[in-house]
C-alpha cells in the first residue's frame, strides 16, 4: 500500500486565514478576548514575505501577520505575529524575537508574537528567547499553545460546532495514525461524520471538510472507502454537500488532458448545483459561464453554488 505523504504546512496557513478567531479563542483566549474581532482583521502576508526575505530568516514557514484592534481602545492598531510549528527547532525562539522586532521596525506599532506548538514531543516547550553579553541582557518571551496539551479539550468542542477543535484533532489523529493507515481511516471518517452531527453550516462543512481531507491523507484504496462512506452518509442525511465537489473531480479526472472537455464537464455542474438549489437557470447565467475557459475561475464559482445564500449572491459574483 502506498502511503501518502502527510502536509500540515498548507492546511495549517488556510486554517488561520478562515477560521482565526475560533483558533484564537481556543488556543489563546486571553488574546482573543483582548482583540476586537468583530471590527476585522487585515492579513500582511505581502509584507510578511518582504521581512522575511530582507531579513535572511530562511525558508517561512506556517506565519501570518495580522493588522487588529483592540477591545479597550488603547491602541489605534496592533500587529499579531501567528506562527505554527510541527517539529523542534532549536532556532525557533531566534527566528520568532527576529520576526518581532523585524515587524516593530517595519511599522512602527505594538507586535504580539503568538506560537502554536503542533509537535509530538510533550517535553519541548519553547518560550522565550535570552541572550546576554558584557552585561547586556535580553530575554523576549512569548505565548504558547502545545497543542497536545489541549487535544482533550478539543474532543468536546468538536462536538459544539467550534472548528478550530476539528482542525486540532486532526492534526493530533495525523501524527498519530502515521504508521497505521486504517486508524487513520476510522479517525478520518469519525471527524467527517461530526461536522454533519453537530450541526455545522454547508460552509463549514464544505472548508473543514477540505482542511481535514488535507491533513489526512490516505493511499488510494482507503481513500476510495472513505469517500464512499461519505456519500452514503450524505445521502441518508440528505445534504449533498462534499458529493457535489467530489462530482466535479470525478469530471475532471475523466477528462483529463483534454483541457475543452473539462471546462464543459465543470461548467455541466456548475449549472446542475444552481438548478438543483434555486430552480431554472437564466439564459444570461448561462451565456456567462458559456464565457468562462479559465479552470480555477470556474472551480471557484462551482464551490459558490455549492455554498452561497441565493441565487442573486452567485450572479453578482460571476459578474464581478
Amino acid at each position: 500500500m502506498c502511503q501518502p505523504a502527510d502536509e500540515y504546512d498548507s492546511p495549517w496557513k488556510e486554517a488561520l486565514e478562515v477560521y482565526l478567531r475560533s483558533i484564537l479563542e481556543f488556543c489563546f483566549p486571553r488574546a482573543a478576548a483582548a482583540i476586537d474581532l468583530d471590527a476585522g482583521v487585515e492579513f500582511l502576508d505581502k509584507e510578511l514575505q518582504e521581512i522575511v526575505r530582507d531579513a535572511a530568516l530562511g525558508e517561512q514557514r506556517v506565519d501570518k501577520l495580522i493588522k487588529v484592534r483592540l477591545r479597550d481602545g488603547t491602541e489605534e492598531w496592533i500587529l499579531v505575529h501567528v506562527e505554527v510549528q510541527h517539529q523542534p527547532d532549536a532556532d525557533l525562539p531566534s527566528r520568532v524575537y527576529q520576526y518581532h522586532h523585524r515587524v516593530r521596525d517595519r511599522f512602527g506599532k505594538k507586535v504580539a508574537s503568538l506560537v502554536i506548538l503542533a509537535d509530538e514531543r510533550a517535553d519541548w516547550r519553547p518560550s522565550f528567547y535570552e541572550e546576554e553579553v558584557l552585561g547586556c541582557r535580553v530575554r523576549f518571551e512569548f505565548p504558547i499553545c502545545k497543542l497536545l496539551d489541549v487535544v482533550a479539550l478539543a474532543e468536546p468542542a468538536s462536538h459544539a460546532r467550534q472548528p478550530s477543535a476539528i482542525i486540532i484533532l486532526a492534526n493530533w489523529a495525523a501524527q498519530r495514525t502515521r504508521r497505521d493507515m486504517a486508524e487513520r481511516l476510522r479517525w478520518k471518517w469519525d471527524l467527517t461524520r461530526r461536522l454533519y452531527d453537530a450541526g455545522f453550516s454547508r460552509k463549514d462543512i464544505l472548508e473543514l471538510y477540505r482542511l481535514v481531507d488535507w491533513l489526512m491523507r490516505l493511499p488510494d484504496g482507503l481513500e476510495r472507502e472513505y469517500k464512499e462512506q461519505v456519500r452514503a452518509y450524505e445521502r441518508s442525511k440528505t445534504m449533498p454537500y462534499v458529493t457535489s465537489i467530489e462530482r466535479l473531480g470525478r469530471e475532471e479526472g475523466r477528462e483529463e488532458g483534454r483541457e475543452e472537455g473539462r471546462v464543459q464537464a465543470i461548467r455541466e455542474n456548475v449549472l446542475d448545483v444552481l438548478e438543483a438549489r434555486f430552480g431554472e437557470v437564466p439564459f444570461s447565467v448561462r451565456e456567462a459561464l458559456n464565457a468562462l475557459g479559465d479552470i480555477p475561475r470556474l472551480k471557484s464559482l462551482h464551490r459558490l453554488a455549492v455554498t452561497c445564500a441565493n441565487s442573486a449572491d452567485f450572479e453578482r459574483a460571476l459578474r464581478s
